[in-house]
């Protein structure tokens, strides 16, 4: 298997908004597809206030390409049209694969609730807190397994995992910040993999997609109805007491 990340007609977009177009008032807004274009609007609107392509002062030279600016404050903002796009890409080549074969990691904190609803939803295998060495790479470990495609929150906390993955020659997708390094990764998909809520919307946006690419789900309505972006999202203590 082989990831293809042909999102070329991004390349010339600069305009981190860009397919984030806002729907004008109608007449047809009474009908269904009215209905259903004023719920994407609200919704993409939604997804922009979570800070999703919000990344850090810092950029490296592979993540460089999915950068358009630096805010007031110092930080990088990542593409959100190439966000989608890279969305796009890894749910087809995961609909392809063995679903319970899909190891999705997350070694961060915050990555552990939208990671446990993203499997629940898709059917795909969590591997939560720190990535047992030799999982990937070691048969006679209880816990071995031979994934046919690795989901990572982060490639720098959840490194064990992309190297481990690369060694057995098993794809890497990864979700990467500003300051990544991602060498090792077959496909990037450009976010805010700190905040809470960015990652819950990465994970809503990827398990959308897997579901529309699997028949489960025809529209957003019907996602919404699985699962809503808050299902996804990492409780603090006080927002549980």
């Amino acid at each position: 298997m082989s990831i293809s990340e042909n999102d070329d007609n991004n390349n010339n977009n600069n305009n981190p908004d860009a397919n984030i177009k806002e729907q004008s008032p109608s007449i047809e807004e009474e009908s269904p597809e009215g209905h259903e274009a004023i719920e994407t609007d609200n919704l993409e609107k939604m997804i922009l206030s979570t800070g999703i392509r919000v990344g850090t002062p810092v950029k490296t030279k592979f993540m460089a390409p999915f950068i358009v600016k630096a805010n007031p404050e110092g930080l990088y903002i990542l593409d959100i049209s190439k966000t989608l796009a890279r969305v796009d890409v890894a749910a087809k080549f995961i609909g392809r694969a063995n679903i319970a074969k899909v190891a999705v990691t997350s070694a961060r904190e915050y990555g552990k609730t939208p990671v446990e609803k993203f499997c629940e939803v898709t059917g795909s295998t969590p591997i939560l807190g720190r990535f047992m060495p030799g999982t990937f790479t070691n048969p006679s470990l209880p816990n071995y397994m031979e994934p046919e495609i690795v989901v990572v929150t982060d490639p720098q906390a959840d490194q064990q995992a992309v190297v481990e993955a690369t060694r057995a020659g098993v794809p890497v997708i990864a979700i990467a910040n500003s300051d990544n390094i991602t060498s090792k990764v077959d496909l990037v998909i450009p976010a805010n993999n700190r905040g809470r809520k960015a990652l819950a919307t990465v994970y809503w946006l990827l398990a959308r997609e897997v579901l529309k690419k699997q028949g489960a789900i025809k529209s957003d309505s019907e996602m919404l109805e699985k699962a809503a972006i808050d299902d996804f999202e990492t409780k603090l203590v006080e927002e549980l007491t």
